[in-house]
């Protein structure tokens, strides 16, 4: 069996598809593997290190704007594509899969274009609530739609071939122990909060968790790990201090620039603090653990809004606008859960019927079956 995965730009897109090419690896051990992404993007670096083949394309992203330079932008882009076209006719012709999966990223349009101009089976995997660009271009010409959410079929003009698969996330997620992770965190009985806005960090969501670590100061009554990301290690430290907060004061509080050790960390925490991506999301769902959605106001189609909504909708976590808080309302939001045992056990339970623990295995026994068409 020979399968090209295609995706690029986020670990939200580059993390599922390697959960499915290493369960078509391990099942399938015979099976040719190849990722094609985009010739910039972090795939290059994630991709090899897990043991798999990758081309690249050269692609560009499109801006939605009229200003001179965007449609500047937008002209240059058009050649760009072209090109790309041209690149993934050729990768595809010379690796003659059998099946192309897409997870996602510009990247993934002129592999699944070309793949449907090829009479290949190809299938997307839409990861948010609603689809983005890339998503549209080719979803009514390929074969399958996998989407995460049930509840994302309204999205698409041909639901009979949207096909709910959840979205796959790592074992650690569903299957370590609170007792464990606790301990291997040298926890005590106090609740742990843990607060993250990405691998980049949100300025303005830091400056509330300023706020936030300087009002939990004072009580001293939970233990509180925060992931500032890359650009928020380099201001925020300091911040904390001007706002009056000595960390080595109050060895509770935990500031670092990354959370290496996620899913550990996450089935320890009593509450998670986040934005809502999709991977985020279902990281949390496969967990089970409370969680305060803060979707980012700055994506495409505010689908982290969107998809933050459908676990409130099912009562499995607390959404606010960034718009609506500040440190203290999230401060006083947090402490109102911490101290709601019953809500909390409640949370856990919708999570967990939310989260599709074999969601790569599904996708997985889908290529296999289109596979087969070929």
């Amino acid at each position: 069996m020979r399968v090209i995965f295609t995706c690029g730009g986020t670990g939200g897109h580059i993390n599922p598809a390697i959960a499915v090419a290493k369960i078509l690896k391990e099942r399938k051990p015979n099976s040719e593997i190849l990722f094609v992404g985009a010739d910039d993007g972090m795939e290059t670096e994630l991709v090899p290190r897990e043991g798999f083949a990758i081309e690249t394309v050269h692609i560009s992203n499109y801006l939605r704007s009229l200003t001179p330079s965007a449609l500047w932008h937008n002209a240059k882009a058009v050649f760009i594509i072209r090109r790309a076209l041209r690149r993934a006719d050729r990768v595809i012709k010379e690796f003659r899969p059998d099946v192309i999966l897409g997870t996602g990223g510009y990247a993934s349009y002129p592999i699944l274009r070309q793949g449907v101009k090829n009479g290949i089976p190809t299938a997307l995997h839409e990861a948010n609530a609603v689809p983005g660009l890339a998503t549209r271009l080719v979803c009514d010409k390929v074969d399958k739609i996998l989407v995460s959410f049930a509840e994302s079929r309204k999205e698409y003009k041909n639901a009979e071939r949207v096909i709910p698969v959840g979205m796959p996330v790592r074992e650690e997620f569903v299957f370590t122990k609170r007792e464990d992770a606790r301990k291997a965190l040298g926890l005590d009985d106090k609740p742990l909060i843990v607060s993250a806005w990405g691998s980049l960090g949100a300025r303005e969501m830091n400056k509330k968790i300023a706020q936030f670590m300087k009002l939990e100061s004072v009580e001293d009554r939970y233990h509180h790990i925060h992931a500032t990301g890359s650009f928020g290690w380099r201001w925020m430290p300091e911040y904390v201090a001007q706002q009056g907060v000595d960390l080595s004061a109050h060895p509770l509080i935990r500031m670092q620039e990354y959370i290496y050790n996620m899913p550990t960390v996450m089935a320890a925490a009593d509450l998670f603090i986040s934005r809502a991506g999709a991977s985020t999301l279902n990281e949390i769902a496969a967990a089970g653990t409370p969680s305060i959605i803060v979707p980012s106001p700055n994506v495409t189609n505010n689908h982290q809004e969107k998809n933050a909504r459908i676990l409130e909708q099912r009562g499995a976590a607390v959404v606010l606008r960034e718009c609506d808080c500040d440190g203290e309302v999230l401060y006083r939001t947090a402490k109102e859960l911490l101290e709601d045992r019953e809500r909390c056990l409640k949370m856990r339970s919708a999570l967990r019927e939310m989260a599709v623990i074999d969601s790569a295995e599904r996708i997985y026994r889908i290529l296999v079956e289109m596979s087969k068409a070929q």
